[in-house]
């Protein structure tokens, strides 16, 4: 089994792509789905595509900002493989998205928050560490992880009327 690689030293693109991240979350915020968004990175750090929440709006239980941004992504390539690309995403990734950044071959996850309740990457489990996967990849956390958390915590205050 080939060893998860470590995380690449700390990138300043990676911040601009979790403030775009953000911007995808409140988008989905303003539409009435869970705040998460969503961008891929390219190797040499360019966005490539991005994505937010919309499985309401789209009647797709799949419809996650980290799959539309991973869909999107391979229409600009061309590939449904995104080797040496980041995905950034706001919220740590639950398994199913763990499950196509597997299958997208990502070089790594960064994500702001994480999700003790279903985060696939380090809360509940470590995806990318599964004995059957066929492709590993790097994961960093906490990028604007306060930004990202009060994002989700407001919104689902608000939703309960606990605002």
């Amino acid at each position: 089994m080939k060893p998860v690689p470590p995380a690449p030293p700390f990138s300043p693109a990676w911040l601009a792509a979790m403030e775009a991240a953000l911007e995808q979350a409140r988008a989905a915020a303003s539409r009435n789905e869970a705040p998460i968004g969503a961008v891929v990175l390219s190797p040499d750090n360019a966005v490539i595509s991005q994505g937010s929440n919309s499985p309401i709006d789209l009647n797709d239980p799949t419809a996650h900002a980290e799959i539309l941004a991973l869909r999107r992504a391979g229409d600009v390539l061309g590939n449904y493989r995104l080797p040496g690309c980041t995905l950034v995403v706001t919220l740590e990734p639950c398994l199913m998205c763990v499950g196509a950044a597997i299958h997208a071959r990502v070089a790594g996850i960064v994500y702001g928050a994480t999700d003790p309740k279903a985060g696939a990457v380090a809360s509940q489990l470590n995806g990318a560490e599964l004995p059957f996967v066929n492709h590993r990849f790097w994961s960093v956390g906490g990028i604007l992880e306060d930004e990202s958390r009060e994002l989700l915590q407001t919104f689902f205050r608000e939703k309960r009327g606990k605002a």
